[in-house]
């Protein structure tokens, strides 16, 4: 099957999360508890990705260690040095990594991720994150977190630092010319003088402008707030969404909002989470579903639950409904206002106990999770897809790599059966995979915080 050109068609990228997103992934029979630590493990899972032309592989990351990782494997390896690693072993999956902008700098993340593009030729993108939570914050030197419009703020000043930086060499200049002892001029190579309210970042970068001009930027979040950072500045967005409504409705905002700010819509891509359990048969899928709920230890899902409902976990009775009486409205949550929205919505509208919620999320909190024969996956895939809430996926396996090579077995052949996905790359870099123009070089005024939306 060949796409057509003018058509639009779908994305998919894999989140590699540690042993898989089920909580208790680590302990079935086809995990690995050691997995997350293990470079092996990333290029396996990748290469399964490229030989499927899926888009991407993506990596979340968080600077803190966390109560869970007396359950499951934690987020271990820092992403940009696993995503070299991989680039390496591979040639044509898009490599994004996360780094927060809350305990980084502009010019670091900038280096890096410049860095990361070259050594792929022009793979790479960034996950822009902001952090939330006293425990990240004290690794820092901080008692607390910044408030989560504070922290929206500075993420967006970051990024467009990160623009400015990574402009900060015209595409000729580096000249490269031995015979006239010339390699760059540094004519084309141009301090930025930014100075902002949380930055002040003189530069250039130090490395030529990359192979995509700039990395493909990335962002994820629901709240209002990160719903205008990804409408000013992301390429693409990754979203949570429970019900086909909720997708229909975050799609529109971001491309509405981003069309009123002067941006294409069309160059946004916008890839909601989607948790997967894939078998031959439904009946085999949902046995094996039924079997990872059962691996996912009820303490880790009542804290995992309680915190981002910002309660205490005895609050919590495993088999009555949540305690709605303690929880407050979205607005007042200072950590990932999209996981508390969709998380609670879907408690309030099936009347679900703790526990049954906790299962239903496989122990996450948030994102979909289908369970099915190839036809149930494509289906759901191509609903959203086709209705206006989805321009592809960010998909989650139940365990890894296993449960992505049974996506690549069974479902990648029934997505193309209906002219949905290619069966190979038309292009080399992850801005041709996502349908991104190469960006031209932008020129800033300096002494100004002001950046112009891309």
């Amino acid at each position: 099957m060949t796409l057509s050109p003018g058509r639009r068609h779908l994305h998919l990228n894999v989140n590699i999360f540690q042993s898989g997103i089920f909580a208790g992934a680590w302990r079935a029979p086809d995990g690995d508890p050691r997995a997350a630590f293990s470079l092996g493990h990333y290029i396996t899972t990748a290469r399964v990705a490229e030989a499927a032309k899926l888009d991407a592989v993506f990596l979340a990351d968080t600077p803190v260690l966390t109560p869970d990782i007396a359950h499951r494997p934690e987020y271990a390896l820092e992403p940009t040095v696993i995503l070299a690693g991989i680039a390496a072993h591979t040639s044509r999956i898009g490599l994004i990594a996360t780094a927060s902008t809350s305990y980084n700098e502009p010019y670091n993340i900038a280096r890096r991720f410049a860095a990361l593009d070259h050594l792929s030729r022009g793979r790479a993108g960034f996950n822009a994150v902001t952090t939330t939570g006293p425990a990240a914050a004290r690794n820092f030197g901080l008692d607390q977190a910044p408030a989560h419009r504070d922290r929206y703020r500075r993420a967006a000043e970051f990024v467009g630092v990160l623009g400015e930086l990574w402009d900060s060499w015209d595409d000729d200049a580096l000249i490269g010319d031995d015979a006239r002892g010339v390699f760059a001029d540094p004519a084309r190579i141009h301090a930025i003088d930014h100075q902002g309210e949380f930055f002040r970042v003189r530069g250039p970068l130090n490395t030529p402008r990359s192979p995509q001009g700039r990395p493909v930027l990335v962002q994820a979040g629901g709240s209002p707030d990160g719903i205008e950072l990804a409408a000013a500045h992301a390429e693409a967005v990754f979203s949570a969404a429970q019900t086909l409504d909720e997708g229909k409705a975050y799609y529109r905002a971001v491309k509405s909002r981003a069309a009123a700010l002067g941006r294409d819509p069309d160059g946004i891509v916008v890839l909601p989470g989607l948790s997967t359990v894939v078998a031959a048969t439904r009946d085999e899928a949902l046995e094996r579903l039924n079997g990872l709920q059962d691996l996912i230890p009820l303490r880790y899902g009542l804290d995992r639950l309680a915190a981002l409902l910002g309660i205490d976990a005895d609050a919590l009775d495993p088999d009555a409904e949540l305690p709605w009486d303690l929880i407050g409205p979205a607005e007042n949550v200072q950590g990932p206002q999209t996981f508390f929205t969709v998380t609670t919505e879907l408690a309030r509208r099936e009347r679900l106990t703790a526990r049954q919620l906790i299962r239903r999320l496989g122990g996450g909190l948030g994102h979909r999770v289908v369970a099915g024969g190839p036809a149930d996956i494509a289906d759901t895939i191509e609903e959203w897809f086709t209705s206006g809430a989805a321009d592809g996926f960010n998909l989650m396996p139940d365990v890894l790599p296993s449960g992505l090579a049974a996506f690549a077995e069974h479902v990648i052949p029934e997505l193309r059966r209906r002219g949905l996905f290619r069966d190979d790359y038309a292009g080399t870099t992850l801005r041709d995979h996502f349908g991104l123009a190469r960006p031209p070089v932008a020129r800033y005024a300096p002494d100004t915080a002001e950046v112009p939306v891309r």
